[in-house]
Protein backbone atom coordinates (compact mmCIF):
# COMPACT_ATOMS: atom_id res chain seq x y z
CA UNK A 1 0.00 0.00 0.00
CA UNK A 2 2.78 2.35 1.26
CA UNK A 3 4.22 1.93 -2.41
CA UNK A 4 1.37 2.55 -4.49
CA UNK A 5 0.83 5.69 -2.27
CA UNK A 6 4.91 7.05 -3.14
CA UNK A 7 4.38 5.74 -6.80
CA UNK A 8 1.07 8.27 -6.83
CA UNK A 9 2.98 10.66 -4.65
CA UNK A 10 5.75 10.56 -7.60
CA UNK A 11 3.50 11.06 -10.99
CA UNK A 12 1.68 13.83 -9.40
CA UNK A 13 5.09 15.60 -8.36
CA UNK A 14 6.15 14.91 -12.04
CA UNK A 15 2.70 16.15 -13.26
CA UNK A 16 3.46 19.78 -11.09
CA UNK A 17 7.00 20.27 -12.56
CA UNK A 18 5.55 19.86 -16.09
CA UNK A 19 3.05 22.24 -15.28
CA UNK A 20 5.46 24.50 -13.65
CA UNK A 21 7.86 24.18 -16.16
CA UNK A 22 5.17 25.22 -19.11
CA UNK A 23 4.32 27.89 -16.97
CA UNK A 24 7.61 29.19 -17.20
CA UNK A 25 8.38 28.43 -20.13
CA UNK A 26 5.22 30.50 -21.34
CA UNK A 27 6.58 33.31 -19.42
CA UNK A 28 9.98 33.05 -20.74
CA UNK A 29 8.47 33.66 -24.78
CA UNK A 30 6.04 36.04 -23.64
CA UNK A 31 7.76 38.41 -21.88
CA UNK A 32 11.45 40.01 -23.03
CA UNK A 33 14.52 38.89 -21.15
CA UNK A 34 14.29 41.98 -18.69
CA UNK A 35 11.53 40.48 -17.25
CA UNK A 36 12.64 37.18 -17.49
CA UNK A 37 15.53 38.83 -15.61
CA UNK A 38 13.77 40.25 -12.97
CA UNK A 39 11.10 37.02 -12.57
CA UNK A 40 14.23 34.65 -11.67
CA UNK A 41 16.19 37.32 -9.59
CA UNK A 42 13.17 37.49 -7.29
CA UNK A 43 12.80 33.85 -7.63
CA UNK A 44 15.99 31.61 -7.79
CA UNK A 45 13.96 28.70 -7.35
CA UNK A 46 12.06 28.86 -10.43
CA UNK A 47 15.32 28.98 -12.55
CA UNK A 48 16.14 25.75 -10.69
CA UNK A 49 12.32 24.39 -11.59
CA UNK A 50 12.67 25.68 -14.72
CA UNK A 51 15.91 23.41 -15.77
CA UNK A 52 14.71 20.17 -14.48
CA UNK A 53 11.74 20.41 -16.81
CA UNK A 54 13.85 21.35 -19.45
CA UNK A 55 16.22 18.14 -18.54
CA UNK A 56 13.67 16.54 -18.72
CA UNK A 57 11.82 17.38 -21.84
CA UNK A 58 15.43 17.27 -23.50
CA UNK A 59 16.05 13.79 -22.36
CA UNK A 60 13.54 12.51 -24.70
CA UNK A 61 15.19 13.80 -27.66
CA UNK A 62 17.18 11.56 -30.37
CA UNK A 63 19.67 14.28 -30.06
CA UNK A 64 20.58 17.08 -27.88
CA UNK A 65 20.91 20.28 -30.05
CA UNK A 66 23.93 21.21 -28.26
CA UNK A 67 25.97 18.19 -29.21
CA UNK A 68 25.68 20.00 -32.17
CA UNK A 69 27.24 23.09 -31.29
CA UNK A 70 29.78 20.86 -29.54
CA UNK A 71 30.90 19.07 -32.65
CA UNK A 72 31.07 21.95 -35.06
CA UNK A 73 33.61 23.52 -32.38
CA UNK A 74 35.98 20.60 -32.16
CA UNK A 75 36.47 20.89 -36.46
CA UNK A 76 37.04 24.46 -36.00
CA UNK A 77 40.59 25.78 -34.54
CA UNK A 78 40.31 26.01 -30.47
CA UNK A 79 41.24 29.63 -30.66
CA UNK A 80 37.67 30.87 -31.95
CA UNK A 81 36.06 32.77 -29.02
CA UNK A 82 32.48 31.67 -28.30
CA UNK A 83 29.75 33.47 -25.99
CA UNK A 84 26.78 31.29 -25.14
CA UNK A 85 23.90 33.30 -24.66
CA UNK A 86 21.55 30.86 -22.28
CA UNK A 87 24.48 28.42 -21.10
CA UNK A 88 22.16 26.76 -18.76
CA UNK A 89 24.77 24.30 -16.85
CA UNK A 90 27.82 25.62 -19.31
CA UNK A 91 27.51 21.99 -21.38
CA UNK A 92 29.07 23.77 -24.21
CA UNK A 93 31.90 25.07 -22.19
CA UNK A 94 32.80 22.05 -20.61
CA UNK A 95 32.67 20.33 -23.90
CA UNK A 96 35.14 22.25 -26.09
CA UNK A 97 38.94 23.58 -25.63
CA UNK A 98 37.65 26.97 -27.07
CA UNK A 99 37.54 30.39 -24.34
CA UNK A 100 33.71 30.09 -23.77
CA UNK A 101 31.61 33.46 -22.36
CA UNK A 102 28.76 31.67 -20.68
CA UNK A 103 26.00 34.20 -19.91
CA UNK A 104 22.55 32.91 -17.86
CA UNK A 105 19.71 34.59 -16.12
CA UNK A 106 21.01 32.03 -12.90
CA UNK A 107 24.35 30.88 -12.63
CA UNK A 108 23.84 27.00 -12.14
CA UNK A 109 27.83 27.01 -12.71
CA UNK A 110 30.66 29.24 -11.34
CA UNK A 111 30.97 29.61 -15.16
CA UNK A 112 27.98 31.33 -15.70
CA UNK A 113 28.06 35.50 -16.01
CA UNK A 114 24.63 36.51 -14.75
CA UNK A 115 23.04 39.43 -16.77
CA UNK A 116 20.63 40.08 -19.30
CA UNK A 117 20.66 38.45 -22.98
CA UNK A 118 20.15 42.11 -24.35
CA UNK A 119 23.26 43.71 -22.49
CA UNK A 120 26.09 40.97 -21.99
CA UNK A 121 29.56 42.43 -20.37
CA UNK A 122 31.65 41.85 -23.62
CA UNK A 123 33.54 44.58 -25.91
CA UNK A 124 32.27 45.02 -29.37
CA UNK A 125 33.79 42.64 -31.96
CA UNK A 126 35.14 40.26 -28.95
CA UNK A 127 34.06 36.98 -30.15
CA UNK A 128 34.16 34.41 -33.22
CA UNK A 129 31.20 32.54 -32.45
CA UNK A 130 27.71 33.48 -30.65
CA UNK A 131 25.45 30.63 -29.62
CA UNK A 132 21.91 30.40 -28.98
CA UNK A 133 20.79 27.10 -27.80
CA UNK A 134 17.25 26.60 -26.92
CA UNK A 135 18.13 29.74 -25.51
CA UNK A 136 16.68 32.53 -27.94
CA UNK A 137 13.47 33.60 -25.46
CA UNK A 138 11.72 36.78 -25.44
CA UNK A 139 9.84 39.20 -26.77
CA UNK A 140 12.60 41.52 -27.81
CA UNK A 141 14.40 39.49 -30.20
CA UNK A 142 15.63 42.16 -32.39
CA UNK A 143 17.41 43.33 -29.21
CA UNK A 144 18.95 40.34 -28.25
CA UNK A 145 19.78 39.32 -31.89
CA UNK A 146 21.21 42.90 -32.06
CA UNK A 147 23.27 42.29 -28.76
CA UNK A 148 25.13 38.90 -30.43
CA UNK A 149 25.86 40.73 -33.57
CA UNK A 150 27.42 43.84 -31.56
CA UNK A 151 29.93 41.03 -29.98
CA UNK A 152 30.71 39.10 -33.45
CA UNK A 153 33.77 40.09 -34.92
CA UNK A 154 33.16 40.83 -38.49
CA UNK A 155 32.87 37.51 -40.07
CA UNK A 156 31.82 36.21 -37.23
CA UNK A 157 29.16 33.52 -37.06
CA UNK A 158 25.70 33.14 -34.96
CA UNK A 159 24.14 29.29 -34.05
CA UNK A 160 20.67 29.56 -33.23
CA UNK A 161 19.47 25.62 -32.25
CA UNK A 162 15.87 26.14 -31.67
CA UNK A 163 12.78 24.40 -31.99
CA UNK A 164 10.80 24.82 -35.60
CA UNK A 165 7.55 25.87 -33.30
CA UNK A 166 9.41 28.59 -31.99
CA UNK A 167 8.43 30.80 -34.89
CA UNK A 168 5.44 30.92 -37.01
CA UNK A 169 7.08 31.40 -39.65
CA UNK A 170 10.97 30.21 -40.45
CA UNK A 171 11.35 32.07 -43.61
CA UNK A 172 10.67 35.31 -42.05
CA UNK A 173 12.75 34.63 -38.96
CA UNK A 174 15.85 33.97 -42.16
CA UNK A 175 14.78 37.70 -43.83
CA UNK A 176 14.77 38.98 -40.33
CA UNK A 177 18.06 37.50 -39.68
CA UNK A 178 19.55 39.39 -42.74
CA UNK A 179 18.18 42.48 -42.18
CA UNK A 180 20.05 42.09 -39.01
CA UNK A 181 22.96 41.54 -40.85
CA UNK A 182 23.60 37.83 -40.69
CA UNK A 183 23.95 35.79 -43.78
CA UNK A 184 22.44 32.39 -44.03
CA UNK A 185 25.07 29.36 -44.07
CA UNK A 186 22.74 26.60 -42.90
CA UNK A 187 19.49 25.93 -41.56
Amino acid sequence: RSGRSAALRARMEERLLGARFRYLNQQLYTGSSRDAARLFRTDPAAFHLYHRGFERQVRRWPERPVQRIVRYLRRRPASLVVADFGCGDCTLAASVRNQVHCFDLVPLSPRVTVCDMAKVPLAAESVDVAVFCLALMGTNLQEILGEANRVLKLGGTLMVAEVASRFEDTRAFLKAMTQLGFRTISK
